[in-house]
């Protein structure tokens, strides 16, 4: 029975560990709305914590000044962005969905000419498809929808409000929640996480300034030269093609979409023209302007970059896509604070060859410092990639 009791108790703490987690993972799942908005706060308030460093350091004044007017200012585009150019672009998007019906009709005729019949058939199909995804102008909706688009405006409005208010308390109360969550840390691992989590942070707040940078760039790029060219939803498109920049690698190709086919509803030369300027501006930006703004923001292979983009759209959709890089960052950071980096790890020999000399100067200085007669050669030895182990 005294054998027994260990396994015993080994099997309860087990089930009960096993237990918490399965329901702090149904906790985050059923709370994942909640979550979401509380690591766009997060996102934000890094990207606002370097601004209010500076701010201190050029004016004085005292930090609860410098958050004020930080924050301030944070709120006041937030707010410009609501009150003017959100209006401006669902005007000009029912505008456009109003046109769409005698593009489509203007469409299937052209479709019907083609030849041989098999592709006019096709086409025709999928116009009609699309066509079919498009509500008729004119057409009053129920009851029903009107309230669903009440309940979704509504909580739209909520979102921001949340959002806006995480944001300034996370700003405010940084120092304090840093020494809250330190605290269940065991003493001398809080320095280690403390490091950690600021580096963590740091990269959060380079990336959410450059992707802003980068997204209201492309976003007045594009709704000017929209304009100069005459392309209906001008605003509409630029703010599609800025929220589009922010998903990396397939963001530029999602944003020149809605452009081109806005402007083939005009003439098929004017989304020639489109795709075109989009074209120009893309290569302009991912050779001058990326290379200045996002230099060491995220820091993650470009392998990294498109599994987690791929995922987060599987797993998120459109938002998880979004987030995916971020989310993939933090992660990273957060695996190599687990990782001892004290004895370098060498690289495979079987990957490539190299001549004498070209070791890591890292595992060279471990070596050297391992002297034959060490007890720990062995295994040093083992983790530096030696070929000639002791006998």
């Amino acid at each position: 029975m005294t054998g027994i009791t260990p396994w015993i108790t080994r099997g309860a703490g087990l089930a009960l560990g096993a237990g918490l987690v399965i329901g702090a993972l149904a906790l985050a799942w059923a709370a994942s709305n909640v979550l979401f908005l509380m690591f766009m706060a997060v996102i934000l308030a890094s990207g606002l914590q370097p601004i209010i460093a500076w701010v201190r350091t050029h004016l004085p004044i005292g930090r609860g000044a410098t958050i004020l007017l930080v924050y301030g200012v944070f709120l006041l585009v937030v707010v410009g962005m609501a009150v003017f150019v959100l209006p401006a672009a669902v005007g000009q998007l029912e505008r456009t969905l109003a046109s769409l019906p005698p593009f489509f009709e203007r469409a299937r005729e052209w479709a019907a000419d083609l030849r041989p019949i098999g592709l006019s058939e096709a086409l025709t199909k999928v116009i009609d498809a699309a066509a079919r995804a498009i509500v008729p102008a004119g057409q009053t909706p129920d009851g029903e929808a009107v309230v669903e688009v009440g309940i979704g405006v509504v909580g739209a409005i909520i979102s921001v409000v949340t959002v806006l208010t995480v944001v300034y308390f996370w700003v405010t109360e940084h120092a304090r929640l840093q020494r809250y969550a330190l605290a269940f840390i065991p003493q001398h691992r809080r320095a280690r996480a403390r490091d950690v989590w600021n580096k963590a942070e740091t990269r959060l707040g380079m990336w959410v300034r450059g992707q802003l940078i980068l997204m209201a760039t492309i976003g007045v790029a594009t709704g000017i030269a929209y304009t100069l060219l005459g392309v209906p939803a001008a605003v509409l498109l630029g703010l599609v093609a800025a929220i589009a920049e922010a998903i990396p690698i397939v963001g530029p190709l999602l944003g020149a979409i809605p452009a081109v086919l806005v402007a083939a509803t005009v003439s098929p030369e004017l989304a020639v023209t489109v795709a075109i300027v989009y074209a120009i501006l893309q290569f302009i930006e991912g050779n001058v302007l990326v290379p200045i703004v996002m230099r060491n923001t995220v820091g993650i292979s470009p392998f990294l970059v498109i599994f987690s983009v791929l995922a987060g759209a599987a797993a998120g959709g459109f938002v998880g896509a979004l987030l995916a890089v971020p989310i993939a960052a933090t992660a990273e950071i957060l695996l190599e604070g687990l990782q001892a980096r004290e004895v370098p790890v060498a690289q495979d020999p079987t990957a490539g060859e190299s001549a004498p000399g070209d070791e890591d100067p890292a595992v060279a200085e471990a070596t050297r410092t391992n002297p034959p007669g060490d007890p720990d050669r062995p295994l040093r030895e083992v983790v530096a990639g030696s070929r000639n182990p002791p006998a």
